[in-house]
């Protein structure tokens, strides 16, 4: 009686599974038992609520005909109640939406799950679409975003490992790879990525966040985030052309009055001369080359 169903029409398996018609109170209720016996103790401070299942046959035999479309909307409402009672109880506990909670990857859920898992596809070069058009909602704090390892497991290409860093770096960012497996070198970047981002996370997650260059038909990509200390510019090149012609890359939200200085070549700009004439793109060859800019105000 508990999944969601069309009576008389076959339910439909996905993965094994079936949805549970959380339109209903009981079934509410055992969830929140359930996640009870789990918390209680404080053993646990972290859930992916991952659901890559599909609502099917989004019906019950509870409701009478007439009300049977209002299911989609009550099944909602009721998720709503389970989190809101659990989120309250366990404030300390971090939720994370994934699969886009079964397809709501939406301000509703962000309000009781802070950080979500975008996809997980986590090629670099996928990543720069997918992070931008998240960040059309939703800002980068919230957004996990983690360095894999190459080929990618699911489109096969290789990226470089700066590039993975830079992208990842520009969300909530992690890494999920096989550790072991690293080389010496690999292993010498990992650790510069971490404190380097461990340097700029105040930066990342609580500045002001620009779409600088949206994906391009080359891929070519450009984020900044800007406090009023520092700036950092995530520059993606993309797939490299021949001939490429030269390209500036402007900040436009600097502030036009102070100067800034490039913290590892130490070269001083003023935010006006970013914010209008632009930094010089070198010329890159060789596919999904990446670079960050960071800067200090002075």
């Amino acid at each position: 009686d508990w999944p969601l169903q069309v009576p008389d029409y076959p339910m439909t398996e996905g993965r094994c599974q079936l949805v549970l018609d959380l339109s209903k109170v009981e079934i509410q209720d055992f969830l929140i038992a359930i996640f009870d016996e789990y918390l209680k103790d404080g053993a646990i401070d972290y859930i992916k609520w991952d659901m890559n299942r599909h609502l099917t046959e989004v019906g019950n035999q509870t409701l009478p005909f007439d009300q049977q479309k209002e299911i989609s909307h009550r099944y909602v409402l009721g998720l709503y109640q389970v989190l809101e009672t659990i989120t309250k109880r366990y404030p300390k506990v971090l939720f994370e939406n994934c699969s886009s909670g079964g397809g709501r990857f939406d301000p509703g859920m962000m309000a009781y799950m802070p950080q979500t898992w975008a996809s997980d596809n986590s090629d670099a070069f996928c990543r720069t679409k997918i992070q931008t058009g998240f960040s059309y909602l939703f800002p980068p704090v919230m957004m996990g975003a983690h360095v894999s390892d190459v080929p990618n497991h699911q489109v096969g290409r290789i990226t470089p490992l700066t590039t993975r860093g830079n992208v990842a770096m520009s969300g909530n960012f992690g890494y999920e790879l096989d550790i072991k497996k690293q080389s010496a070198e690999a292993l010498e970047e990992i650790k510069e990525q971490i404190a380097d981002y461990k340097d700029k996370r105040d930066l990342i997650q609580f500045g002001k966040f620009y779409r600088l260059l949206t994906p391009n038909e080359h891929g070519a990509c450009a984020w900044l985030f800007v406090n009023d200390h520092e700036a950092l510019v995530v520059y993606s090149h993309g797939l490299a052309q021949p001939a490429q012609p030269l390209a500036y890359l402007k900040t436009k939200y600097l502030d036009q009055t102070a100067f800034y200085q490039n913290t590892v070549t130490k070269e001083v700009f003023s935010g006006s001369e970013l914010n209008h004439a632009g930094m010089l793109i070198p010329r890159i060859k060789g596919d999904f080359e990446s670079f960050a800019l960071h800067f200090k105000k002075i």
